[in-house]
């Protein structure tokens, strides 16, 4: 399955189920095969994906520091950075925000 969210404000932005699975548990919603992000809760929305993206970062960082204490090679990353994953639901979010339009996926998205 992909997800498949569609705005009146943005262009469609595609993500596989995994990874949108993966952005939607940061962002606080429950990954289903359809759902709605009203522009009221893109605010919040914004903010728990951000500060999702801040926790994982410091936790990477933490590691590094702790391979340099302990003098052993870096981490490297398992997977695709949050981050990256994030940045298109994110400014997808603030443009429909902007306009007042929803975002939706899944039905007849």
């Amino acid at each position: 399955m992909l997800y498949k969210f569609k705005s009146r404000a943005t262009g469609d932005l595609i993500m596989t189920t995994p990874v949108g699975d993966r952005v939607l548990r940061a962002a606080g919603v429950d990954p289903s095969p359809q759902g709605i992000i009203e522009p009221v809760d893109m605010p919040a929305l914004i903010s728990t994906l951000e500060a999702a993206i801040k926790a994982e970062e410091e936790h990477f960082h933490e590691l590094e520091r702790q391979a340099e204490v302990e003098g052993t090679p870096p981490p490297k990353h398992q997977d695709v950075a949050l981050r990256q994953r994030a940045w298109p639901l994110i400014e997808m979010c603030r443009r429909s925000y902007r306009a007042d339009k929803p975002i939706v996926w899944g039905g007849g998205t």
